[in-house]
C-alpha cells in the first residue's frame, strides 16, 4: 500500500467518523453500488482516480453522477474518498469498498456478529466446489450469483451479511471467495475495535479452552477477539493461530516437520 493510498484511507475514516450518528445499511449499500458502477466504467475510474486531477472538478463530476442514486451521506463519503489521492485506481475500489462494509459494519444491531456471519458462509462455500465455481467464475452473470447468494443467506444471515456478500461476489477484483470474505471480515472486526484470530486445530475446543485462548491473545494483542475455530486432523496435536499477518504455530505436525529437518541436516 503506497503513502497516497494511507492518507486517503486516513482521510475517509476520518469524514466516516463525522457521519458515525447518520449512516445506515441504506448509506452502505449506496456505496457498494458506487464501487460497482466506477469499477465497470473505464472512464469514471479514470476520472475520479486520478491523482492529478483538481480536486473540485472530481467532487463535482461524483456529485453530478451519483446525486440521484445515492442517500446524502453516501454521496458526501464518495466525494470524500474522490477528493483523496490514491496510489492506483484499484486502491480507490477497494477504499471505497472498506468504506461501504464500516458503514455497513456500523449499521449492525448490537447482537449481530457480521464477521462470524461471513466465516461461517466462507467454510460452507469452501467445502462445495461446485458453490465456489458458481460464485466466483467469470461465467456466472452477476445476477445469476446474487440470486445464489440470496438463495443461500436470506433468512440465515444478517442483512448486513447479505448485502456484503452481494457486493463481494459482484466485484471480486481478482480476488479467490476465501479471500474476498477474509478481507471484508477483517475490516468490519477492526470497525468495531476487535480483531479476528483463526484456530486451527485437530479437534475442536471447549469452551472453557477458547475463553482461555482469548484472553491470553487479547492480552497480547491489546483487543478484544473474535476466534473462529477450523478443524484440521493434518495438525495432529496442538494449536495454529492465525492473526492478521500473524502466525502462531504450536501445532504437532510442524514440530514434527522441524524435527526431521534437524535430523535431515
Amino acid at each position: 500500500m503506497g503513502s497516497a493510498t494511507r492518507e486517503a484511507l486516513a482521510s475517509s475514516r476520518t469524514a466516516l467518523a463525522a457521519h458515525a450518528d447518520s449512516a445506515d445499511l441504506a448509506t452502505g449499500e449506496s456505496l457498494f453500488d458506487a464501487g460497482r458502477v466506477i469499477g465497470n466504467s473505464s472512464q469514471l475510474l479514470a476520472a475520479i482516480g486520478d491523482a492529478s486531477a483538481d480536486e473540485k472538478a472530481k467532487t463535482a463530476l461524483v456529485k453530478a453522477v451519483f446525486a440521484p442514486t445515492l442517500t446524502p451521506v453516501a454521496l458526501e463519503l464518495l466525494q470524500s474518498a474522490a477528493a483523496a489521492r490514491w496510489s492506483s485506481q484499484q486502491d480507490l475500489l477497494a477504499g471505497i469498498e472498506e468504506l461501504a462494509l464500516r458503514v455497513t459494519a456500523a449499521s449492525a444491531p448490537a447482537d449481530v456478529s457480521i464477521d462470524t456471519e461471513l466465516f461461517t458462509f466462507g467454510a460452507a462455500v469452501s467445502s462445495d466446489a461446485d458453490l465456489e465455481l458458481a460464485l466466483t467464475s467469470k461465467l456466472t452473470a452477476p445476477a445469476a450469483k446474487v440470486s445464489l447468494v440470496d438463495a443461500l443467506l436470506k433468512g440465515k444471515a444478517s442483512a448486513q451479511t447479505l448485502v456484503i456478500v452481494r457486493h463481494l461476489v459482484q466485484q471480486p477484483r481478482g480476488r479467490r471467495i476465501g479471500e474476498l470474505l477474509g478481507d471484508a471480515a477483517a475490516i468490519v472486526a477492526d470497525q468495531a475495535d476487535t480483531m479476528i484470530a483463526t484456530v486451527i486445530s485437530a479437534t475442536r475446543l471447549t469452551s472453557t479452552q477458547l475463553d482461555r485462548l482469548a484472553k491470553t491473545l487479547s492480552a497480547r494483542y491489546g483487543r478484544n477477539l473474535t476466534i473462529n475455530q477450523v478443524i484440521d486432523p493434518s495438525v495432529v496435536g496442538g494449536l495454529k493461530v492465525q492473526i492478521g499477518d500473524d502466525v502462531i504455530d504450536g501445532s504437532i505436525a510442524t514440530r514434527l516437520k522441524d524435527l526431521r529437518l534437524q535430523l535431515a541436516g
